[in-house]
């Protein structure tokens, strides 16, 4: 957990600072793959699923180091040799665990944050689930086990493997020749978000391209059919807890609403999307037709919602600086309470962004909360003598600030009409 954290504490800055680097090229070159409430939805969903796995709200059903214990055939040391075959293993787990992710109506709940954004960008990698709190896979990396792979070099391959498909979620790179032929490129994984027929439910690879290519799930990107990015059930909604479970919720309410009881339990097994033909016809649900002609999800934002909304999201990254820097010594239950003053805040903020006439009150319980914890401690979780009492102040005054600032945004936004509003981004 530590040491996760420590790591998270010298990759994220990296991140920040390569989508910074998109914008200024995208600008440069007139492209417009940006938008900053769909950007800043992206950066806190990623926010969230990091205090997710710091906090170790996932179970895993069978653990690594006990499956290579009972299976192993040879038990060898750690050496690059050995790292290469668990990079290998870890990829080819990815591999299935993404196809199925797409092709298994409950396993896609635990996924569709990450195609949930209508651009395609570097902030887009960073939209990840909150909601995974079951690894159902470990079994996937058998061919390690019986190679007796050691635990901890799968703990670190792990991490490195998903730090390493961050830089491919982009549109300002193009084909990159002989490189196609063996590594997931940003040609290949613009395909695999797009929505397109041509495009959908292909090229899962993590890492390299080749198990694509080995199971006849790749396609190329093609000049003559431009990628279209989403879903085809659009999310419409800034707010990443809501689109973590709302296909969860819409597949819970048509088992419950199906008369058929096969259909009840059949649904969460069936092919993605899949519904009881009664329920579809009695509550049908909005999905787009033509790829080519729909309005992407946006509300309308004054500038000053959206700096605003950057502050925020910046400052909830703050917090985790300080989070990740001194897990170890907040200890339990604080790690906890930390972690959900940051889950309070996003929801608060990005419902904001959705233009909820009550983010003000969401706001003020988000504060409050805070104030409570400085108040009942005289502290932040330490900071006193970790940083210094400035930090204690900040944190405080922040809490304050942020009630004002978002009633007075949300009076102003509500009263401005929609087609006064430049949409800032």
């Amino acid at each position: 957990m530590e040491a996760y954290g420590a790591v998270l504490n010298l990759v994220i800055p990296i991140f920040f600072a390569l989508f910074f680097i998109e914008t200024i090229v995208a600008w440069r070159r007139g492209a417009h793959v940006i938008r900053g409430l769909d950007s800043i939805s992206s950066f806190s969903s990623g926010i969230t699923n990091v205090v997710k796995d710091v906090l170790g709200l996932s179970v895993g059903i069978l653990s690594y180091v006990w499956l290579a214990d009972k299976v192993a055939l040879v038990h060898i040391e750690a050496s690059w040799a050995v790292y290469l075959i668990a990079f290998i293993a870890v990829d080819f787990q990815g591999y299935w665990v993404h196809r199925w992710s797409h092709e298994i109506n409950f396993l896609w709940n635990r996924h569709i944050i990450h195609h949930s954004s209508e651009e395609f960008n570097l902030s887009c990698a960073l939209r990840q689930s909150v909601s995974t709190f079951i690894n159902y896979f470990t079994f996937l990396l058998l061919p390690a086990a019986l190679l007796g792979v050691p635990g901890k070099v799968i703990a670190i391959i792990g991490p490195l493997h998903l730090f390493l498909q961050y830089w491919y979620h982009t549109q300002l790179i193009g084909k990159m020749g002989w490189l196609e032929h063996i590594i997931v490129t940003p040609s290949h994984h613009r395909a695999h978000h797009a929505i397109n027929a041509e495009y959908m439910d292909k090229n899962y690879g993590q890492i390299f391209i080749l198990w694509d290519k080995w199971f006849g799930t790749f396609q190329e990107e093609r000049a003559d059919v431009p990628p279209v990015y989403g879903v085809k059930r659009p999310v419409h909604t800034w707010n990443p807890f809501k689109i973590n479970f709302q296909h969860f919720w819409l597949i819970f309410t048509d088992a419950w609403r199906a008369r058929s009881w096969w259909d009840k339990l059949r649904i969460w097994f069936m092919p993605t999307g899949w519904r009881p033909a009664d329920v579809a016809e009695r509550y049908p649900v909005f999905a787009i037709s033509d790829v080519y002609h729909f309005e992407k999800y946006d509300t309308p934002a004054s500038r000053s919602l959206v700096v605003w909304s950057w502050i925020q999201m910046f400052f909830s990254y703050f917090l985790l600086i300080y989070f990740f820097a001194f897990i170890g010594s907040i200890g339990s239950p604080g790690i906890f309470l930390y972690g959900a003053f940051v889950f309070a805040a996003i929801y608060a903020y990005t419902e904001l962004m959705d233009r909820n006439r009550y983010a003000g009150w969401f706001e003020t319980i988000k504060s409050a909360f805070g104030l409570y914890l400085i108040w009942q401690s005289g502290d932040w979780f330490g900071a006193r003598g970790n940083v210094g009492v400035w930090y204690v102040y900040l944190v405080g005054g922040y809490c304050i600030l942020s009630v004002v600032v978002v009633f007075w945004l949300v009076e102003r936004e509500m009263k401005v009409g929609a087609s006064t509003l430049s949409k800032a981004s």
